[in-house]
C-alpha cells in the first residue's frame, strides 16, 4: 500500500508530495518538529504534544497555521488512511517559502507555514528487542545550540552523534555539558541509584520531552523517589541502572556507558517495571 501523506492540508501519496526548494525548513533549518505514537491505533498523549508544538512555535514566532482539534483530525486522519496500528507521526511546521532565500524573516502576512505529516509503521514498538536486551551508550561532548528546549529541526549534530555512537559499537549517545550528562541525541536520560531515579531538571539546556513527564509522573504515583537535577558521567557509570525515554522507545534501558556494565549488565528491574507501567497506563488514556 503506498503511504499517504499530508502536505498543506492536502492528503496524498507519499511520491507525489513536495515542497519549495525556497522553504525556510530545508535552507535554514527554521521550523519545529514533533513525533507522537501510534499505539492500538490511538495516539499517545496527543495533548501534551501539541501544547509543545504550541510553545515551540510561538519561542520562534511562526504562526500555528491549525488550532488543536484541526490537528486532531489530520492525525486520526493519517492513522486511518494508512491503516496505522503501532508507530509514530511525524509533523514538521516551518517558517514556509516566501519565494527567495533571505536570512530575515518573511513577512508571515504573505507566507504561510509548511505543515507536513507522515506515518512510520513499527510493529514492534512495545514489543522491542532493544528493550529486553538494552541499549549502550557513549559520552560526547554537547555541541549544540543553547535552546534545546525548542523541538526544532535543527538536527545535524544529534545525527552526528548518533554515527559516533554506531562507529564505536554502541547504539546512542548522552551528550555532556562541563561533565554533566545533558540528554541522548533523541531522549531525555535517566540514571537510578539506591532506588532512586535522577533526571536532569528541565531549562534551556535539555528538551521538555513529553515521555518524560509522562514517566515521572507514573514513578512517583507509585512512590518511586524522583530527584531532578544534574549528574556527571562518573556518575551514571557508577549508577544501578539506566535509562532513556522518547515518544519511540517509551523506556528504553541502558546497560552500558562508554563500555562500563551498570548492574549485571541487563536491564534493571525498576527500568523494566516503569515501562511496563508507562506501556500500561498510556494505552488506558490513548485517544
Amino acid at each position: 500500500m503506498t503511504r499517504i501523506v499530508h502536505v498543506n492540508g492536502a492528503y496524498l501519496p507519499e511520491d507525489q508530495a513536495t515542497i519549495s526548494i525556497f522553504d525556510r525548513g530545508f535552507l535554514m533549518a527554521d521550523g519545529v518538529y514533533e513525533v507522537t505514537t501510534v499505539v492500538d491505533g490511538k495516539l499517545i498523549d496527543f495533548d501534551g504534544h501539541f501544547a509543545r508544538l504550541e510553545r515551540s512555535l510561538s519561542e520562534l514566532g511562526i504562526r500555528n497555521p491549525m488550532d488543536r482539534d484541526a490537528w486532531l483530525e489530520v492525525h486520526r486522519e493519517l492513522v486511518a488512511r494508512n491503516a496505522l496500528d503501532m508507530g509514530l507521526i511525524y509533523l514538521q511546521v516551518t517558517r514556509g517559502a516566501p519565494g527567495d532565500r533571505d536570512f530575515a524573516f518573511p513577512d508571515p502576512e504573505t507566507t504561510e507555514p509548511t505543515v507536513v505529516l507522515f506515518t512510520q509503521s513499527n510493529p514492534a514498538l512495545i514489543d522491542s528487542p532493544k528493550a529486553r536486551k538494552g541499549i549502550k551508550v557513549v559520552t560526547i561532548e554537547d555541541l549544540r545550540w543553547g535552546r534545546r528546549d525548542i523541538k526544532t529541526v535543527q538536527l545535524l549534530y544529534p545525527s552526528m552523534g548518533k554515527m559516533m555512537a554506531l562507529r564505536a559499537g554502541a547504539d546512542d549517545a548522552w551528550m555532556v555539558q562541563e561533565g554533566e550528562v545533558t540528554e541522548g541525541t533523541s531522549n531525555n536520560a535517566y540514571i537510578i541509584k539506591d532506588g532512586r531515579i535522577v533526571t536532569r531538571a528541565l531549562s534551556n539546556d535539555i528538551l521538555h520531552g513529553i515521555t518524560r513527564a509522562a514517566v515521572l509522573r507514573f514513578a512517583r504515583e507509585v512512590q518511586m523517589p524522583v530527584e531532578e537535577r544534574s549528574f556527571t558521567v562518573d556518575e551514571a557509570k557508577a549508577a544501578d541502572e539506566a535509562f532513556v525515554t522518547s515518544a519511540s522507545s517509551f523506556v528504553m534501558p541502558v546497560v552500558a556507558i562508554d563500555g562500563v556494565a551498570l548492574g549485571d549488565g541487563m536491564p534493571g528491574a525498576l527500568t523494566k517495571r516503569l515501562r511496563d507501567i508507562y506501556i500500561e497506563e498510556s494505552r488506558k488514556a490513548a485517544i
